[in-house]
């Protein structure tokens, strides 16, 4: 595949996701015209720390988060988005075990009584 916009995660180093990461945020950042100093305030973390996540270094996921929300980009957490599926042998025997018909009720017989 030729596309630029594909890239191969899975192959990339933990340094270059981290380092990817720190572009990203440094992109909106700079995108929404704000300083090193009003983000990192804005977060409640340190420019130190701010500075750490452009570059790519280690930091917190606590931090990430700040920052990504401050920034509005809290929509990349729907890449982690959990859809459960069901296995076609477990949905098989769910069906199995459901009622397949209505039981008639038997017509009651029975006289009232005072007691």
């Amino acid at each position: 595949m030729t596309d630029k916009s594909f890239i191969h995660w899975a192959s990339r180093s933990d340094k270059a996701l981290a380092k990817q990461i720190g572009s990203f945020v440094r992109h909106h950042r700079m995108e929404q015209n704000q300083t090193q100093d009003e983000l990192a305030k804005k977060a409640g973390i340190s420019r130190s720390t701010l500075s750490l996540l452009e570059r790519g270094e280690t930091v917190t996921l606590a931090t990430l988060i700040q920052v990504l929300r401050v920034l509005n980009q809290l929509q990349v957490m729907s890449s982690f988005t959990v859809n459960e599926t069901i296995s076609p042998l477990a949905l098989a025997k769910l069906q199995r075990e459901k009622r397949q018909r209505a039981r008639g009720r038997k017509p009651d017989n029975r006289e009232e009584t005072d007691w």
